[in-house]
This record gives C-alpha cells, sequence and structure tokens, in this order.
C-alpha cells in the first residue's frame, strides 16, 4: 500500500509541475535589440566629446542620424503581448496520458501486487515451493494430452498383447523394458515411466545409471517438463552412485530454477556447461538456460561460447585426417545440439542429430533427442513420420 501511495504522490507531483505552465497565461515581449544598441552609441559620443576626441559638428551629426534610427526602432517595437493559458481539456488530456503511460508501462514491465522479497524470503519460498510442488501424478493430469500417433493397426495389437502380457510376468525384464521402449514411442511418457520404475523394481541394485537416468527422462517428459518429487527422488539416486553424473545434475538444476533457486541452478550447470561434451542433450539444454539463470541470480556472466567448424574446414574435410574429421563432425554435431536447445528448430533439423548421434554411436543422446523432439513435434504427423525414421536409423526405435 505504500508503494502504490508513493508511486500516486510522484506521479500527480510530475504531472501537476507539467500542467502549472500549460494553465499559466504566456506572455510574450516584444522588445527590440536596435533600441539598447542606439542608446550605447548615443552614450558612447557623449563621451568622445567630454575626452574631446571627437569635433561638436561631427558629434552633432552622429547624434541627429542615431536619434532618428532610434526613433524609427522604437516605433518598430511592438507593445507586449499576452496570450491566453492552454485548454484545460487538452492540459487534462495530458496529464491523464501521463498517469494512463506511467502505470501501463509499470503493468507491462513490473509486477504489480508483488510484494516485497528480500533475500532470506525468497530462500524460504523457493524452499517452499519445492516442498509443496505437485506430485508426478499430479503434474501428468496437469499436462496435455500427447497428440496420438500414426501407427499401423499391427502394432497397435501387439501394443494391447505386451500391455496384459507384462502384468502377468511381474520379473520378465524384456517384457517391461519393451513396454517402456514402446510406450515412450507412442508418446505414452506416463505408462513408459510407470513400465521403466518396475523394470528399476525388478533389476534393484543391479540397476544401471542409463536406466535410472531414461526414467528421469520419461517422468519429466511426462510432466510437461517439470521435475516431480518422484523424479528428484531417481535424481538423488543416481547423484549417490555418481556425484559427477550430467543427467542428474541436469535435471537437479532444472528443479532449483523452477522454484525460484536459479543460483543452485547456475552452480550445477555452470561447471559442465562450460566443459562438457556440447554435443549432449542434457549440456546442450543447460547451456541454453545458464546465461538466464545467472540473470536471474543476479551474477554478470557471459556462457564461453564453443567453436565449430569454418567453411574452411568444411571445404578441406576431404584432406583431413579421420581424426581430424571425426573432430568436426563432433563439433558440427555439438553446435547443432546447442542451437537446437536454446532456439529450437524444424523438425528436420532434430531429424538430423538423431541421425548423427546413431553415426557416432551415442544411443544415449540419440534416444534423449528422440524423447523431446516426440513432445515437441507429436501432433504434426509428417514432422514425426521424419523424426521415426531418424530414430530407426539411430537405432532407438525398432
Amino acid at each position: 500500500m505504500i508503494f502504490w501511495l508513493i508511486c500516486v504522490v510522484l506521479t500527480l507531483g510530475i504531472a501537476g509541475g507539467l500542467a502549472a505552465p500549460m494553465l499559466r497565461p504566456a506572455q510574450s515581449d516584444a522588445h527590440n535589440p536596435d533600441i539598447a544598441i542606439y542608446k550605447a552609441q548615443l552614450a558612447e559620443i557623449a563621451r568622445d566629446l567630454e575626452r574631446g576626441v571627437l569635433p561638436e559638428a561631427e558629434a552633432a551629426r552622429a547624434r541627429t542620424e542615431i536619434a532618428r534610427r532610434l526613433l524609427a526602432a522604437s516605433n518598430s517595437a511592438t507593445t507586449p503581448t499576452q496570450s491566453g493559458p492552454t485548454s484545460p481539456v487538452f492540459t487534462g488530456a495530458v496529464v491523464l496520458g501521463l498517469i494512463g503511460l506511467s502505470f501501463g508501462v509499470y503493468a507491462y514491465l513490473g509486477a504489480p501486487g508483488y510484494a516485497d522479497l528480500p533475500l532470506h524470503t525468497r530462500i524460504a519460498t523457493g524452499d517452499e515451493m519445492r516442498e509443496n510442488r505437485p506430485s508426478q501424478e499430479m503434474l501428468e493430469t496437469l499436462a496435455p494430452a500427447p497428440a496420438p500417433v500414426d501407427v499401423p493397426q499391427e502394432f497397435l495389437d501387439a501394443m494391447a498383447q505386451l500391455r496384459a502380457i507384462a502384468p502377468q510376468r511381474p520379473n520378465d525384464t524384456e517384457a517391461w523394458a519393451r513396454l517402456a521402449y514402446y510406450e515412450a514411442d507412442l508418446r505414452n511418457f506416463a505408462a513408459a515411466a510407470r513400465a521403466q520404475a518396475h523394470l528399476l523394481e525388478i533389476f534393484g541394485a543391479d540397476a544401471t545409471l542409463d536406466d535410472m537416468r531414461l526414467l528421469v527422462d520419461y517422468r519429466v517428459a511426462a510432466a510437461n517438463g517439470y521435475v516431480s518429487p518422484q523424479a528428484e527422488e531417481t535424481i538423488r539416486e543416481i547423484l549417490a552412485r555418481d556425484p559427477q553424473d550430467i543427467a542428474a545434475r541436469y535435471y537437479l538444476g532444472a528443479l532449483y530454477y523452477q522454484t525460484d533457486r536459479a543460483d543452485y541452478a547456475f552452480q550445477l550447470w555452470r561447471e559442465f556447461a562450460e566443459s562438457g561434451d556440447p554435443r549432449s542433450y542434457y549440456v546442450a539444454s543447460a547451456r541454453a538456460q545458464i546465461e538466464d539463470a545467472a540473470y536471474r541470480a543476479g551474477i554478470d556472466y557471459t556462457l564461453p561460447e564453443t567453436r565449430g567448424p569454418t567453411a574452411a574446414d568444411i571445404a578441406n574435410a576431404a584432406d583431413l585426417t579421420d581424426e581430424e574429421r571425426a573432430g568436426m563432425i563432433n563439433a558440427m554435431v555439438a553446435g547443432l545440439a546447442e542451437r537446437l536447445a536454446s532456439e529450437g528448430g524444424p523438425a528436420s533439423d532434430w531429424a538430423r542429430l538423431i541421425t548423427a548421434y546413431g553415426a557416432l554411436g551415442d544411443t544415449a543422446n540419440a534416444q534423449a533427442i528422440w524423447v523431446n523432439a516426440q513432445a515437441a513435434f507429436g501432433a504434426d504427423e509428417p514432422a514425426m513420420r521424419m523424426l521415426r525414421e531418424a530414430a530407426q536409423a539411430a537405432g532407438v526405435l525398432q
């Protein structure tokens, strides 16, 4: 309330200061500047006579001529005029326009109704947001329904059989792995996450980090990009086994980023965003968001650029060794991954990236890109057809 009172007083004060001159009658003094000049010349003649440097006759002639000019100048000078004040209607319109513009700009750029947030309050608010954020089930309910996938009826019939068979074989790892895999292909990420979670229960302590990362991928995709408490639990398990795991650190940073603790997100992302393999989906995603995280955390930070191949490098590719050519391909893939993560792009670019990861034998990143591409282009069947072909070529879709 005090903030708004101050704003109103300042706005009205400024508006009043602008309106006062407009309402006050304006005067124009039409004084002829030549009059002062001629008077100064007459005074100069009088001084010359006193000093004896000017003859009397010549002084008389000069005084006569100057007096004639002075009279003419006096007659040509207009009397002071006075103009009336500006129309009150116009003045009121200007004042109201100023007030409306001021509050309109604040409504657009500011945060009306937003209370003061000292640091300790923001930290407490972020903690509360994390503690009280929706569950995985609730986030899945709130997420938009995925667009249907155009697949042969034979595939849908086979999926129906697999969905019926898997629950009857609770310890069959192959059945549950296939169920999770194909549910993800159909963009049923919630079902894929449940199947993958059951698969991890079967594996127990033998579950690999790749299995656990895939579960987090599915859960985040099913939650429309949000990190649920259940996803966080798996992330913490991954970090307990490998504190430097990039996927887990990226998702944990995303959790803090989503709950108003951009400072933690920046700390978690910075190391691998600067030095990690930029071809990685998680590194590229962190690079796409880290500068904004730094800005929100009040940190002056510019992300170092990654260097890709120049036009000359590409032109001379035929002369490169196998190692140099592989390095150039890796740099191209890294640049494409970072651009798609930060700016997005057409389905053809996503398909190229999936294919490139497959050609490099990097099936983990190919799978991650395939999952996210489905979420981005699920409703566009021509795009999905292109992406599906790329995923098949990369070996992540059978």
